[in-house]
């Protein structure tokens, strides 16, 4: 058979078989026949899940609500629950919080998520943000959380039942919630 240019062929075959042709190559993995091994592509890309964020444990000396405090107001929103926590926090912790004008420089800034049972207990708290110096701030703002609680009855709120604190440590390991820092 004598050589036939490629484009010669296409105009044989008619601008009916080219649209068909069109056709069949995008096919898609759904089109195909069952028991076909040719490799599917997944059609929706997910993201790969993060990594489980890391629990802070309680300190054998820390007892929740070992001072004090007076029981927790009803509260009505997440802003109402990060405002008396942040205030419990530092009324539990005297001694080692400030509440002045944040300095310029800061020690620390670790981020913890606290999650809390219904009745404003806390079930677990988790680092969103460890610092990156003076690494024991960490547990000493979660010993500090853990003495504030209750944060009060949190059950009739949507869920998921968590806020988020940041604490902002200075340089004599004193620290203020960021939430009372507007």
């Amino acid at each position: 058979m004598p050589f036939i240019d490629s484009t010669f062929r296409l105009r044989l075959l008619g601008p009916g078989c080219l649209v068909a042709l069109a056709v069949v190559g995008c096919s898609s993995s759904s089109d195909r026949a069952p028991g076909d091994e040719r490799q599917r592509v997944p059609s929706v890309l997910t993201a790969p899940k993060p990594p489980p964020l890391e629990t802070v444990a309680a300190s054998p000396s820390v007892a929740p609500g070992k001072g004090a405090l007076p029981a927790p107001r009803a509260v009505r929103s997440w802003a109402e629950v990060r405002q008396q926590a942040a205030e419990r926090i530092v009324a539990a912790n005297p001694d080692i919080t400030y509440v002045g004008k944040v300095p310029d420089q800061l020690l620390a800034i670790p981020v913890l998520e606290i999650e809390l049972n219904g009745d404003g207990s806390i079930r677990k708290i988790e680092v969103l943000r460890p610092p990156r110096q003076a690494k024991e701030t960490l547990q000493a703002a979660a010993d500090a959380v853990r003495r504030a609680a209750p944060f009060g009855d949190v059950s009739k709120l949507p869920r998921p039942w968590k806020f988020v604190e940041t604490f902002l440590f200075d340089e004599q390991h004193k620290f203020k919630p960021r939430t009372l820092d507007n």
